[in-house]
């Protein structure tokens, strides 16, 4: 099911706010974080340049799947997720779901258990 509209711009906003203000503009061409939707979460990325010395065609940035936020329609509360080194999505520990979008982001950027960022 995907996110009503409204819930949609709202968490559009706040995850876009959220990757620009989390990587100085001064290492952008080094890394940035990038966000897609897909279904009822939203999913960031974690996104580095090609390496220095591959083919000339090869010129995508690599992506790397960091959080997934996900949206239960029938309770209205974001659930969070994070991704372990094969990519898959475990529950976070050391948050319940929560309506609040803007808490979710705050642990996510805090990290306190070192769950995203190392």
């Amino acid at each position: 099911m995907a996110l009503p509209e409204l819930v949609r711009r709202t968490a559009e906003k706040k995850v876009a706010e959220f990757c620009k203000r989390r990587i100085p503009p001064h290492v952008r061409d080094e890394i940035r974080l990038e966000f897609g939707f897909r279904g009822n979460s939203v999913t960031i990325f974690e996104c580095r340049p090609p390496w220095e010395g591959l083919p000339e065609q090869v010129v995508e940035w690599s992506r790397m799947k960091i959080v997934q936020l996900r949206y239960d329609p029938s309770t209205r509360e974001w659930t969070l997720f994070w991704a372990d080194r094969n990519g898959r999505w475990l529950r976070y520990w050391d948050l319940d779901p929560d309506p609040d979008l803007d808490r979710l982001i705050r642990e996510i950027d805090d990290d306190p258990m070192c769950a995203f960022w190392g």
